[in-house]
C-alpha cells in the first residue's frame, strides 16, 4: 500500500517531470490592440482574447484610419479594431483560436481579418454559443486574400 508520503513524493515527481517535458501551460501571449475608446464590441473582443490566454495591451486610438494606413492594412479587409501579435496584423473580430493557429503555423501572410463587423463573431455575437457564420481571411499587404477559416 502506498503511504501518504510516497503519494506526495510521486505526485511532486510527476509535476517536475511535466514541467521538464512541456506539460505546463504555455505562458500568456502578448497582443497589442488599437481601438476606439467608445467601441463596446471592441472591448468585448478584448475580453474574448484575454479569456483565451492572451495578455492584451490596449491603446485607445481615435484616428484608426491613420493607424491602419501606417500599418499597411488594405482597405478591403478593414474593421473596427486592429491588433499586432507575433509580427502579424489582426483586423477585426478574429477568433482567438484562429490567432493561435496563425502563430503556430506561421504562414506567409500579413495577418488575419474579419472585414466589417459580422454579427456572429467574437465580440459581436450575443453569446459564445452564437458565434458562427463568417470567414476569417489571411491577407497580404497588396490586398490579396485567401480563406483562412470558416465558422
Amino acid at each position: 500500500m502506498l503511504s501518504r508520503r510516497g503519494f506526495v513524493a510521486g505526485f511532486a515527481g510527476l509535476f517536475i517531470a511535466g514541467r521538464r517535458t512541456g506539460w505546463a501551460a504555455a505562458p500568456p501571449t502578448a497582443i497589442i490592440v488599437y481601438k476606439s475608446r467608445s467601441c463596446g464590441c471592441c472591448a468585448k473582443w478584448v475580453d474574448h482574447v484575454k479569456s483565451q490566454g492572451f495578455t492584451p495591451q490596449v491603446h485607445d486610438e481615435e484616428n484608426m484610419d491613420r493607424l491602419k494606413d501606417e500599418l499597411g492594412i488594405p482597405q478591403d479587409v478593414r474593421s473596427c479594431h486592429t491588433a499586432v501579435v507575433g509580427g502579424y496584423l489582426i483586423e477585426g473580430h478574429v477568433p482567438a483560436a484562429d490567432i493561435r493557429q496563425l502563430l503556430s503555423d506561421r504562414p506567409k501572410a500579413g495577418g488575419l481579418a474579419v472585414p466589417g463587423m459580422p454579427a456572429g463573431t467574437p465580440g459581436m455575437a450575443e453569446s459564445e454559443s452564437a458565434v458562427g457564420d463568417f470567414e476569417v481571411l489571411a491577407f497580404q499587404a497588396d490586398g490579396s486574400t485567401r480563406t483562412f477559416a470558416r465558422h
